[in-house]
C-alpha cells in the first residue's frame, strides 16, 4: 500500500493542510442587515403590545370611576413586610463560633 515510512506519515498532514487550504477559499458569510438597537432585542409584535399597554395605563384612569381607598388592614401589610425584613437584616445570625479564612 505505502511504500516508505514518510508516505504513511505525510498523508494525514497533506490531507489536512488541503483541507484547512479549503476552508480558507470560502468567501465569508454576508453581513447581517443593519437594523436598530430596538428591533433586534423586540419583535414588532411586541413593540405593538407594549404601545398597547402604554396607552392602556394612560386613558384607562381617565375613562374609569375612582376607587374607593382600601382598608387599612390591607396598607399595613408592605410595612408589617418592611419590618419583618429589616429585623431579619439586623439579627445576628445562630452559627457556632467558626473561624473563617478569606482566599
Amino acid at each position: 500500500m505505502y511504500s516508505t515510512i514518510e508516505e504513511r506519515l505525510s498523508f494525514g498532514v497533506n490531507k489536512t493542510t488541503e483541507y484547512n487550504l479549503q476552508i480558507r477559499r470560502r468567501p465569508p458569510p454576508p453581513p447581517p442587515p443593519p437594523l436598530n438597537l430596538m428591533f433586534r432585542y423586540f419583535s414588532k409584535r411586541w413593540l405593538v403590545l407594549m404601545v398597547l399597554f402604554t396607552a392602556s395605563l394612560l386613558l384607562l384612569p381617565l375613562v374609569l370611576p375612582p376607587l374607593p381607598p382600601p382598608p387599612l388592614t390591607l396598607l399595613l401589610v408592605p410595612v408589617a413586610i418592611m419590618a419583618f425584613l429589616l429585623f431579619l437584616a439586623f439579627t445576628p445570625p445562630h452559627l457556632p463560633n467558626v473561624a473563617f479564612n478569606s482566599v
